[in-house]
């Protein structure tokens, strides 16, 4: 009877009529593809402010659900450098500073790396910033082609008393100097962020989040020109919010849960970052980042899988917690995409904290990603009322502490 109790209830909160409802606000046209910076966004963020106190949760800190705060944008001026006495071309440097007028050389302290050929150049210069270390790093020459990329770390940042310096070369710099001159904007940005105390262990965290920004309007296609945004990841807000109605209502998480909707994940991942440093990662217990579960997964309805199901056993405890209910989480079958660092979870998870995210985009075939036609229409509400409700189930022992997750280990983050 209590198990049937149970699930009816996770059936009356959490069903396909409550999806569509936030969908078709969040994905709207009104939203204008909720682009980072935009004033749709904040509309956007007070629609999802709003949700959460009528779900009853309490605001993280203060009296607002919205967590604010600033990256810098700088734009680079001039650079000029040389290493072992021999001019560099400024394109083979790149510096990441909140310095509008930055100076190094061999007697500044700056730690040397090394990103070596057969490497991952994305995976470890993002690792190598998130240090929050001053540090030189020689790019082996190898990745001449993808290290204008890199240009990515310095588009947004949080100010800071550290800066990471990148040189394309195939020597190692015994003497050298480069000098780079900046402007820099400030912008301002914000989090949704809700809780809900725990009875028992309060200071322990389990973390419910997706990101509510998209990529705004752009070229049109047949006549539209508005990224709407609703597998990606309008699909995984939506499910935070019904999840914090869930357990509002279920009244016995013993552990405290945060309910996230972050902000600037399409142009970095700002707001994940920003939001993960606010915690202790040693007190925080699990997160179950959701993106883009508006389709089915390729074994079809009743189906998902977890990023880096093999660093922690938390996607174990997640199936064995839904035995019978015929829902199945799976391994990620697109390990070649690296998706375990490439979204929300991966600030915690690199801390250690068994942080996965759930989806069920078909990577390799995902028709909408990106594309004007990621609209409401496009998705299975049923499926992914499903899915949420799957969440839900399959996280209870860990909501309850009865279990807790392995943590990742440092030797796991390769």
């Amino acid at each position: 009877m209590t198990s049937f109790l149970f699930a009816q209830k996770t059936d009356q909160i959490i069903n396909a009529k409550e999806v569509a409802r936030i969908e078709n606000v969040l994905a709207s046209d009104e939203m204008r593809g909720r682009k980072t910076f935009s004033p749709e966004i904040d509309k956007a963020a007070d629609f999802i402010a709003d949700e959460f106190k009528k779900a009853g949760l309490q605001p993280w800190k203060d009296k607002s659900y919205l967590q604010e705060f600033a990256v810098l944008s700088p734009v680079q001026t001039s650079l000029s450098a040389t290493i072992n006495g021999d001019t560099v071309d400024p394109r083979n440097i790149l510096v990441v500073t909140s310095q509008p007028d930055f100076t190094l050389d061999q007697n500044s302290g700056f730690e040397i790396r090394q990103i070596k050929a057969g490497g991952n150049l994305y995976q470890e210069a993002t690792g190598i910033w998130g240090e929050k270390k001053n540090i030189l790093v020689v790019v082996d020459t190898s990745f001449s082609k993808n290290f204008p990329r890199l240009t990515f770390l310095k588009r947004n940042m949080f100010k800071g008393t550290t800066s990471v310096v990148f040189v394309l070369s195939t020597v190692t710099p015994t003497s050298y100097k480069i000098i780079a001159h900046h402007n820099i904007k400030l912008q301002n940005l914000k989090n949704v962020v809700g809780i809900l105390p725990g009875k028992s262990r309060k200071d322990e965290y389990v973390i419910f989040s997706g990101h509510y920004d998209h990529i705004g309007v752009g070229r049109a296609t047949d006549g539209d020109s508005i990224y709407n945004g609703a597998n990606d990841d309008a699909a995984g807000t939506a499910a935070v919010m019904l999840l914090a109605r869930y357990f509002k209502q279920l009244k016995n998480n013993e552990r405290t849960i945060v309910f996230a909707a972050f902000t600037a994940e399409e142009i970095g991942g700002y707001g994940s970052q920003y939001f993960s440093q606010q915690f202790d990662p040693a007190k925080v217990v699990a997160m179950f980042n959701i993106e883009m579960i508006g389709t089915e997964s390729k074994w079809g309805k009743n189906s998902a899988y977890i990023t880096g199901f093999d660093k922690t056993d938390m996607g174990a405890i997640l199936q064995k917690n839904l035995e019978g209910t015929g829902f199945t989480f799976y391994p990620d079958p697109y390990p070649q995409e690296q998706l375990f660092y490439r979204s929300d979870n991966a600030t915690l998870a690199r801390l250690g904290v068994p942080a996965h995210t759930i989806s069920t985009a078909k990577m390799d075939s995902e028709p909408h990603y990106h594309k004007v036609s990621d609209t409401p229409a496009t998705l299975d509400m049923e499926n992914m009322a499903m899915i949420i409700r799957s969440i839900a189930l399959s996280s209870r022992s860990i909501v309850a502490g009865t279990e807790t997750p392995s943590r990742v280990k440092k030797e796991d983050l390769r």
